[in-house]
This record gives C-alpha cells, structure tokens and sequence, in this order.
C-alpha cells in the first residue's frame, strides 16, 4: 500500500512541475493576472465601489463575498468530517488513545507552562488585533483565528488536551463554528430585508446610526468576526481529535 502512495505522489508532484512551466515569470506586468480587464477595475474602483481602503478584503468580503462565505463552510465541513471519522475508529479501537510503551506519567514543565502562561495573552490580543484591522489593513479572520487557534492548542502542548478543553470543549467550538457561519449569512440575509441584495452591506445603514459607507466598514467587520468564530474552533477541535484519535483524551 506504501508502494502505491509513494508512486501516486511522485506522479503527481510531476505533473504538477510540468503544468508550473506554463506559469507567467514572477511579477510579470503582462501576466494574465495583471494585465487583465478585472485586475484593472479591482486597482481603479475598489475604492469608489466598497469604500473599504483595503483591496484584498473589498474582494474576499465584497466582490466574491459569496465564494469567501462557502469558503467558511467547507472549513465546518471538513472539521465535522474529520471528528465524525475519528469518533469512529476510536470507538472501534475501543476508545482510549495508544500508549507508548516506554510512555512515563510526568508532571507539565515548569519552564515551558510558565512561559506559555505568558504568551498565550500576548497572542491572543494579537488576534484580535489581526482580526479588528482586517477589512482596513493586511489580516482578517481567517488569520486571525488562525492565531486564536494556535493560542488553545499551545495550552494543550503544554499541559495537556484536558487543561485546552477546560477552556474551549469540541462540544462547545462546534457550536461556536456554527455560529462563525450564522453571523456571516445573517449579514447577509438581514441586508436582503432591509431592501438590498445579498452582502450588499451599505443597506444597513437604514438600522445603525451611520452612514452607507460606514455600513459597508461595519458590516464587514461582522463578517470577519463570523469567519474567525468558524476558523479558531474548527481548527482547535481538528488538532484535539487528531492528537487522541477521535477519543478526546491526553493528546500529544
């Protein structure tokens, strides 16, 4: 079976050079990315059609803000998928993680919990930082729950998964996944009754003491925050279900 996988993969590292020789040179100003008729409207309009002074969140969260919600989605997706395939073999193995042989029960170290202890805040606020300036600046929610995430499985490296589950079950960012998705397409919805099309956020405007600009700022911070509930939770209920084998105890 080995065999095999190691002759799938060379095939398709191959075919996947042969295919990169076809790519435009690096930076390329006649590349089809950059020469194109889309490119062109995206650095001369973006500021006139969102109001929203970052380019790349005016695509991901206005342009294409459909492909970025669905994006969330396929994120929840593959984390149900890979805790409902875990909870089975780790039901078949009869529930409890392998143990080495050589495997020795000791305390957390003193050193590494101390110094996890104090940067688990510093990351953690750096975050929320990446997520409260990604509509204006580089970052957005999916980086920032990313780092969120790295925060609770750096708990749980340290002391172990129980310590990590304490503060964030799977149980718990499940239902917090769910709610990263719902904030996203509420958004969504709630600009459609106010009269708008779908993410068309500047219809807000007619609810919150701002103007249609500023709606479109706000709206997309919302949108930010649905994707980092979705992204931090998936993320940390992935790691706890691989690191125990779907069974939820111990971990690495």
């Amino acid at each position: 079976m080995s065999r095999i996988a190691a002759v799938v993969t060379v095939l398709t590292g191959i075919l996947l050079l042969y295919a990169a020789t076809d790519f435009p040179k690096w930076g390329d100003p006649l590349s089809p990315a950059s020469d194109s008729n889309v490119s062109k409207h995206f650095v001369a309009e973006t500021g006139v059609d969102t109001e929203v002074p970052n380019m790349v969140t005016a695509v991901l969260a206005d342009y294409r803000g459909f492909d970025t919600m669905f994006e969330t989605v396929v994120v929840f997706i593959a984390g149900i998928a890979i805790i409902g395939i875990l909870k089975i073999t780790g039901e078949a193995a009869g529930n409890s993680p392998r143990k080495r042989v050589d495997e020795v029960a000791a305390e957390p170290d003193l050193i590494v919990t101390n110094t996890v202890r104090l940067l688990v805040p510093v990351i953690q606020l750096f975050a929320f930082y990446v997520l409260a300036h990604g509509h204006v600046s580089p970052g957005g929610g999916f980086q920032g729950g990313v780092i969120m995430g790295a925060s609770f499985i750096l708990v749980a490296l340290a002391w172990d998964l129980p310590k990590a589950m304490d503060r964030l079950s799977v149980d718990r960012a499940m239902t917090l996944a769910g709610v990263g998705i719902l904030i996203y397409a509420g958004i969504g919805l709630l600009s459609m009754f106010l009269g708008g099309e779908f993410l068309d956020y500047a219809e807000l405007a007619s609810i919150l003491p701002v103007s249609r600009e500023m709606a479109r700022y706000h709206a997309m911070l919302g949108i930010e925050i649905g994707v980092a509930f979705t992204v931090t939770t998936v993320m940390f209920a992935i790691y706890a279900n691989l690191s125990t084998r779907g069974c939820l105890e111990k971990g690495l």
